[in-house]
């Protein structure tokens, strides 16, 4: 049995052309700034201060990097930072998981209720002032709890675990679990579990990067700077840049000008240095979560 071939038309041509031409740009629009974070990292800051790199590496040090590992705030922050996101992380899964299954039960008396309230946090709440006033009447300013307890769960998180639950576990399983004896607590720990790899990966990518990128919860609870986190630190980091440029062009000449114009070029080199070890863990971790990260966000973008 011969299959012919499909022939396309010159307007199916067209359209695969310009979908190469698209992919191909938005390529290059997502590859260049890593390729210039990665070349301006290991190339001499004067080289990047200047414009003349701009791509390729010019001027290769490492002295950066040397900076970088001999700063003992970017050590304490690495170290708060992984701290934070695996109990953050932990935390997270304790509440997010047991909750999307219970809501995912349909003989839960009261699950509509439930889920409703869930969702109208989405659209509304306190705000930063009663939040940070919360927090505070909790005792909780400069101590990790402030990082991790307020951002406990995502509304979000929830729907797309209770979809995998609802879609993913069939009722015939529960009630042939019931049968043989098994509570409920039982039936989640020792079956549902063990069955639901897929989206504790996903919750787990999800919540860690979200608690590895975040900043700004560190900016308004901590006070003590050994408790930063490695973003509050590279932001510092930022800040110093900044604030040591605008001090250069302002006037200043001589010796002390080209002292601020030394900082300056160290601060822009540890910058882009530390952008790359921070990011280092997240790129390692993801190539081993992605087929789960592609299927989770399908579970909750199609059986919403």
């Amino acid at each position: 049995m011969v299959v012919k071939a499909i022939k396309e038309s010159k307007t199916d041509k067209l359209f695969l052309i310009a979908n190469y031409i698209y992919l191909i740009i938005a390529f290059v629009i997502v590859l260049y700034p890593i390729v210039y974070i990665i070349s301006a990292s290991i190339s001499d800051p004067a080289y990047v201060s200047s414009g003349k790199m701009w791509l390729f590496p010019k001027g290769f040090t490492l002295n950066g990097y040397k900076l970088v590992f001999e700063n003992p705030k970017i050590w304490t922050g690495y170290g708060n930072t992984i701290l934070y996101t695996f109990l953050g992380t932990m935390l997270n899964l304790v509440i997010t998981l047991p909750a999307a299954y219970a809501l995912s039960r349909s003989d839960f008396v009261g699950r509509k209720f439930f889920m409703g309230m869930f969702l109208v946090t989405m659209f509304f709440n306190g705000g930063l002032i009663p939040t940070y006033l919360v927090v505070k009447d909790l005792g909780l300013i400069n101590t990790m709890g402030a990082l991790i307890l307020p951002v406990a769960a995502s509304v979000y998180n929830i729907i797309v675990a209770r979809t995998f639950f609802q879609s993913s576990i069939p009722k015939e399983l529960q009630e042939a679990a019931y049968i043989d004896g098994c509570t409920n607590i039982k039936l989640f720990l020792r079956i549902v579990l063990p069955l639901s790899s897929p989206i504790i990966a996903v919750m787990a990518l999800f919540y860690g990067v979200s608690h590895w990128n975040s900043y700004f919860p560190a900016l308004i609870y901590l006070n003590d700077e050994v408790k930063y986190p490695l973003q509050m630190v590279l932001r510092q980091i930022l800040v110093l840049q900044e604030m040591t440029t605008e001090t250069t062009g302002s006037g200043v000449s001589g010796d002390i000008a080209k002292a601020m114009n030394d900082k300056a070029e160290i601060a822009s080199l540890v910058k882009y240095a530390v952008i790359i070890v921070s990011t280092l863990p997240i790129i390692a971790v993801y190539p081993f979560l992605q087929r789960y990260f592609v299927q989770g966000v399908m579970i909750g973008s199609v059986k919403g």
